[in-house]
């Protein structure tokens, strides 16, 4: 065995400060790595060292293997973690960290290497005896072939590419006439993601759950599992909520799932923390004969926290142990599992606007107390800048029922108070309450199905506009029943009427209201969306942040949080922003006139367009990318190219002209 001393963190935010805490308790010392813009980041603060690697981009910092490895050099390191993401898969960069007589706290490159492509994976679990969903997983990769092989198997099938995952390079074909196109499709996506266009079919499972295997292995042939996660929840092929263990599932299933995960373990001599993933047949319930081998993912998983909180295990504790030569701490029939866990990622992102990513200073954050835990890398006051993934925290319950799980997280979510950024929290507690989701009626399709009402928007309340334009411009100070700072309005001022006009911006539109002081602690608002005769709120008190106050008899408490340009009001579980009119808005811009102008701060990946072009309405002319999201932005009318303001591989602010258009283009 090898004693691990100093660990370096080859990862940056939640993931980072996880692996901290862990090595914390276990007497291990800490170094992060950080880019130029993590110089001020949790991780950075938590750590017991940290070395600056590289600029912001992530290619140029935290994907920098012989930056990393200097870093670990020169702190005297042991043993690296790569977390997960960036480069915990890359099986060169294992080989290079035991080449300079580092640890490596994970498997081996042999291993992420068998894993590392779907159509050898499956080979591979087909030749130990894992079940692997029927298809075509061979070499010849010619349209005659593969469409062949798509009517042997049966329409509707899958075209999936071989390299990667996250549903690029993935299309569903119906039948044998569009199988052509969209093979084309999904060759150019996986060419432009992964570098790599070839492809295998499978066939199509109409009703699919994804259930996956927590395996744990260590270097003297042990493998356990640590049971399954339902990861059913998804939007388009990602992950939103995660949980432990899946629900109604039979033992005889699980203990098959468990059996088949261990032997693809073994089959490839596993160390380490690994997933694997299957794909599962729910048209007619879960049955032990139903479920398929999809990927392995040779890495920790960021639903982890799940699996730990109904096994009581600390996983990343395992991973270090392991690494360090020791056995597992368990054997298989010592595991068991206590109650249910349920797991939502918040994002930075705006559901209503198709889950656009935002950036912005996390002005106001505020995670419940209590029997929850909450897995965050960010502070309030750092920033969500453009250049990583956009998640803020993991919100994670554990009850002994999944509905006592669910009842927790929905009730945490809607305690979780962020300002200075939209976020997908809404979102995920309307889907904590879903009926299917709560039934437990779960597939890979339900967020589709019922996306209308789980993003649709949520006006704010007569009350609570009110709220926000009483306090938008300070009228009510803190902590005294008629402070100093209402005499701007009060009936002493010169001018005479207790009045003033304030603009707000409230859904990309700014309006006018007039507020009137009618006593010491009693206001009147008039305006847009208020009552014909005015909103009046009556014994108006404010304490810092926390406001109380009366209307129609009914007394209320909020907290409201602001800054120069933002008003955000927590009511009832729920967020609403208004905001300080500061200039036209980027979508607002972007949606039409003479200019594309991009939505938020990012990189120009490839412009379209040439000077001189005609363009239609909804033509492609740029393509951007920001937090590991791709965007195409099109013409706003017709008309011709006039200007072209920016190039390939720049890096661009929200709200910049990208395209000036002028006249029109000529009628076909």
């Amino acid at each position: 065995m090898t004693k691990i001393t100093k660990i370096l963190i080859a990862n940056r935010g939640e993931i980072a400060c996880r692996i901290i805490r862990t090595a914390r308790k276990m007497g291990i010392a800490t170094v992060a790595v950080y880019s130029e813009a993590d110089a001020h980041a949790l991780h950075v603060e938590m750590a017991d060292e940290a070395v600056l690697i590289g600029p912001a981009q992530a290619s140029e910092s935290y994907l920098k293997v012989d930056a990393i490895l200097d870093a670990a050099k020169r702190t005297g390191s042991d043993a690296i973690h790569p977390g997960y993401g960036f480069l915990s898969e890359n099986p060169d960069f294992v080989d290079k960290v035991e080449n300079a007589g580092l640890i490596f706290i994970g498997p081996s490159a042999k291993a992420i290497r068998a894993m590392g492509l779907k159509d050898a994976a499956k080979a591979l679990m087909e030749k130990a005896g894992v079940p692997v969903v029927p298809g075509y997983h061979g070499e010849a990769q010619e349209l005659v072939v593969l469409a062949g092989k798509a009517n042997e198997i049966g329409f509707p099938v899958l075209i999936k590419a071989r390299a990667g995952g996250g549903g690029k390079g993935m299309r569903k074909v119906d039948n044998q006439a569009d199988f052509p196109a969209a093979l084309s499709s999904a060759r150019r996506e996986a060419k432009a993601a992964f570098g790599d266009d070839r492809v295998l079919v499978e066939k199509y499972v109409a009703t699919p759950r994804h259930i996956e295997i927590q395996v744990f292995g260590d270097s003297h042939g042990n493998v356990v599992h640590l049971f399954e996660r339902d990861c059913s929840a998804q939007r388009r092929h990602q992950k939103v909520i995660e949980e432990a263990p899946a629900p109604d599932m039979p033992e005889d299933m699980r203990e098959a799932m468990g059996a088949a995960a261990v032997q693809a373990a073994k089959a490839i001599g596993y160390s380490g923390a690994g997933t694997v993933e299957f794909i599962v047949d729910a048209s007619d319930g879960l049955s032990a004969d139903k479920f398929w081998f999809m990927e392995m993912n040779t890495r920790l998983q960021v639903e982890h926290p799940v699996t730990e909180l109904i096994t009581g295990l600390d996983l990343v504790e395992w991973q270090i142990r392991v690494a360090g030569g020791e056995t597992l701490p368990l054997s298989q029939d010592q595991l068991s599992i206590n109650g249910h866990a349920v797991e939502a990622r918040i994002y930075a992102e705006d559901a209503e606007k198709g889950f656009l990513p935002a950036v912005g200073r996390l002005l106001h954050l505020q995670f419940p107390e209590g029997d929850i835990r909450v897995d965050a890398g960010v502070r309030a006051g750092d920033e969500i800048t453009p250049f990583y993934d956009p998640m803020i925290a993991k919100v994670i319950a554990h009850g002994t029922t999944r509905a006592e799980a669910l009842g927790k997280l929905a009730g945490a979510l809607g305690r979780t108070e962020i300002a200075g950024t939209v976020t997908n929290a809404a979102f995920l507690t309307r889907l904590c309450r879903d009926a299917d989701f709560a039934s437990g009626r779960l597939d890979t399709a339900l967020i589709d199905r019922n996306i209308a009402s789980l993003t649709e928007r949520v006006t704010a309340p007569e009350v609570i506009t009110a709220l926000a334009v009483l306090a938008a411009y300070g009228m009510v100070g803190s902590g005294t029943e008629f402070p100093a700072s209402v005499s701007s309005i009060g009936p002493f001022e010169i001018w005479g009427a207790p009045k003033r006009s304030v603009t707000l911006e409230i859904d990309g539109q700014n309006r006018s209201f007039t507020v009137e002081r009618e006593a010491a602690s009693d206001w009147r608002m008039a305006g847009e969306g208020l009552a014909a005769e005015g909103t009046r709120l009556e014994a108006v008190r404010r304490k810092g942040d926390d406001w109380s106050f009366a209307a129609k008899g009914i007394s209320k408490r909020c907290r409201l949080v602001q800054n120069g340009t933002e008003v955000a009001v927590f009511h009832e579980g729920l967020t609403y922003r208004f905001g300080k009119p500061s200039g036209a808005r980027a979508d607002d811009l972007a949606a039409g006139g003479d200019q594309v102008i991009s939505m938020m701060p990012g990189i120009v990946k490839q412009v379209l367009v040439s000077e001189g072009q005609e363009v239609k309405s909804g033509d492609p002319m740029v393509i951007m990318e920001a937090m590991k999201m791709e965007m195409t932005l099109a013409a706003p009318r017709d008309g011709v190219v006039a200007e072209v303001l920016v190039s390939t591989g720049a890096q661009v602010a929200d709200g910049v002209s990208l395209v000036r258009l002028t006249g029109e283009a000529d009628a076909a």
